[in-house]
């Protein structure tokens, strides 16, 4: 089995070097450093810390909370909860190098001690059911065919009254996109819901949507704003293979409705 379709873009072998190599060349101290010196490269979604920012801030997570960041990637939002709140999180991802990278990052930062890695499919989570109180799910769907596998297994490790965190990428109108994307070298590896469709299997899983809002002007202003920035060693770029093209791709298809940006909250019912 394995519904989430990972291509090979995210495991290249290097992501740990690359990313080490940009720090050092940013001059941060490795032996010093810091969660905040990693924000501006570890958040591999559109918005990058703001877009995690603003969803973290629509939960109430407290130092008691359990939370799985389902879909972890090199473990970004993981590592910014464990700072802010000091809760424990449980980041589980697909890809080996990641996992390893997430680690290595989270020990240099000193958060070790809040935050598991494991690797693991998001469509066969290895928790028992009910184990936390909020799951994040940003940017993980588009590479997984099944989203009411997805939604059910989010929902059946979700306390009740637990929330599901939301922060992703829908199809718009139907035209062609122009790869690659950031999840998807070509067509073949990219699973688009449109909205509704997106938020019928959050509640068909047992979900009841609070919140839930299309955020794809401010994403769009936000994304060329990053695009504009001046070369600097520290960003995605320094361990996503094209990150500038791939950038490009989805910001203009934001920009045109082939694409929309949505951020949700559900409560487990």
């Amino acid at each position: 089995m394995k519904d989430t379709q990972i291509p090979a873009q995210y495991a290249t072998g290097v992501t740990r070097i690359n990313i080490e190599q940009a720090l050092v060349a940013a001059g941060k101290d490795l032996d010093r450093l810091e969660a905040a010196d990693l924000a501006l490269l570890e958040d591999f979604h559109s918005g990058g810390r703001i877009a995690t920012y603003q969803l973290v801030d629509l939960i109430d997570v407290t130092p008691a909370t359990e939370v799985l960041d389902a879909g972890t990637g090199i473990g970004g939002t993981a590592r910014y909860l464990a700072a802010r709140f000091r809760c424990r999180v449980t980041g589980v991802d697909m890809v080996e190098e990641y996992c390893d990278t997430a680690r290595w990052l989270n020990r240099l930062v000193g958060v070790d001690d809040r935050i598991v890695i494991r690797q693991a499919d998001v469509t066969e989570l290895p928790f028992a059911d009910s184990s936390f109180q909020v799951v994040f799910s940003q940017h993980v769907q588009m590479n997984v065919p099944d989203k009411d596998r997805l939604y059910r297994e989010a929902r059946r490790v979700t306390a009740h009254g637990g929330r599901l965190a939301v922060w992703d990428i829908v199809a718009g109108d139907g035209g062609a996109l122009d790869y690659p994307l950031p999840w998807a070298e070509g067509p073949e590896h990219s699973h688009l819901s449109t909205p509704a469709t997106l938020r019928t299997a959050i509640e068909s899983a047992g979900f009841a949507v609070e919140h839930w809002a299309d955020l794809t002007a401010t994403t769009v202003t936000t994304m060329r704003e990053v695009l504009a920035l001046p070369p600097s060693p520290l960003g995605l770029h320094a361990f996503v293979p094209n990150f500038r093209e791939k950038a490009e791709h989805l910001t203009n298809a934001l920009a045109d409705g082939r694409l929309r940006a949505v951020q949700a909250v559900a409560k487990a019912s």
